[in-house]
């Protein structure tokens, strides 16, 4: 399937390195703008993830790639064209939905055989398609069930079957592994890369789940309020957010807001709004500048921080405080800390054998590089 995809890209004499382009894409419904303004280009062959909380306009910036939605300003390129005037069927994408849109009349031979049926392909091609699609997906020996003889991890994988077996040039996944439970979630989410891996199709997702924008993906885009707010590697997106929204919403962090007392090329000394001094390294502003004063936030992830019973020798961000509260979570420790300062900090440490108990005097510390000051 993979060498024919690469013969489709070759016979169409289109060589652009994108597979999808959104430029300057706008959309609004009953006045109220959800999409703002979108630059997005994905590249051939990538794993794409579009991020966001709920409401944030992920799902419709990937209807509009399938052609359910129609931009009210803008352009959606797939592989140099335009789409703008071509309905879904006829644009290279198939879409895999979280409730999976099986036809529950049709066995599984019959729902992956579909759309060839649709398209008129004949008999022979129909049957070594559907048959090699679902040895992909290791449901061939399902085809004759139907959708409610199935787990959800195996319509998961009918539903994956279906949208490969046209060989399209972009799978769309919607929240695909939303109604799994966490297991099956994750053993999905290996299979997935593999496939992507095995194929080499440009995968585009859409998710509210971090950690499996940051597991599966090639680059995420972090969208809210209609637009990408950062795009970028997981890498990027985890360790270099670019504003207090990415950090709070990637993973866990600990946030201080404060201003800058001092600046240099590559560190800041930052005073917090209860007082607290730290050095600091410092992100680039919404220009692209070195933050050099003004009102910052700064974060530190719980991973981070590191917890003491006396204050470390030449640490200049030690602060005191006491254990709060404790979560033995098995791999690792989760402690809630009261500093002094009246500030709450999150830390999350390897598994000890000697977990301290509540209500215990702590002193907190991080290196200056392990944090990182952001513009507010």
């Amino acid at each position: 399937m993979a060498q024919t995809a690469t013969q489709n890209q070759q016979t169409t004499g289109i060589n652009v390195e994108f597979d999808v382009e959104l430029r300057k894409v706008f959309k609004v419904f009953n006045g109220e703008i959800v999409v703002r303004g979108i630059d997005l280009s994905i590249r051939r062959g990538e794993f794409f993830s579009i991020l966001g909380p709920s409401g944030c306009g992920k799902t419709t910036t990937l209807r509009l790639i399938a052609g359910f939605e129609t931009p009210t300003a803008g352009d959606v390129l797939i592989r140099g064209q335009s789409m703008l005037n071509v309905p879904p069927y006829r644009r290279p994408a198939n879409t895999v939905f979280q409730n999976y849109a099986l036809f529950s009349h049709l066995t599984v031979w019959e729902n992956v055989a579909f759309g060839l049926r649709i398209k008129k392909r004949g008999k022979a091609e129909v049957q070594e398609r559907v048959k090699e699609a679902l040895k992909l997906v290791k449901m061939e020996g399902f085809a004759k069930r139907f959708p409610a003889q199935l787990s959800g991890g195996q319509q998961q994988r009918v539903a994956l079957a279906r949208a490969l077996v046209n060989r399209p040039t972009v799978v769309l996944l919607d929240e695909p592994l939303g109604a799994l439970d966490l297991k099956l979630r994750k053993e999905m989410q290996v299979e997935l890369s593999n496939l992507h891996q095995e194929l080499g199709v440009t995968f585009v997702l859409v998710t509210h789940d971090q950690e499996e924008a940051l597991s599966l993906s090639d680059r995420i885009a972090v969208m809210v309020d209609g637009k990408v707010e950062q795009m970028g590697s997981p890498s990027q997106i985890y360790d270099r957010p670019q504003t207090p929204f990415v950090a709070d919403f990637i993973g866990d962090t600990n946030l201080f807001r404060g201003r800058i007392e001092g600046a240099h090329p590559t560190m800041l000394w930052v005073i917090t709004d209860k007082g607290l001094k730290m050095k600091v390294q410092p992100a680039n502003d919404t220009n692209g500048l070195p933050l050099t004063s003004g009102a910052v936030v700064v974060s530190v992830r719980p991973e981070k921080v590191n917890v003491g019973f006396s204050p470390p020798d030449g640490s200049l961000n030690c602060f005191e405080g006491r254990l709060k509260h404790v979560m033995y979570l098995g791999t690792h420790v989760h402690y809630v800390v009261q500093l002094l300062s009246g500030d709450q900090i999150t830390v999350r440490q390897p598994n000890a054998l000697n977990v301290p108990t509540g209500d215990t005097p702590v002193y907190l510390h991080w290196g200056a590089d392990d944090c990182l000051a952001l513009p507010e």
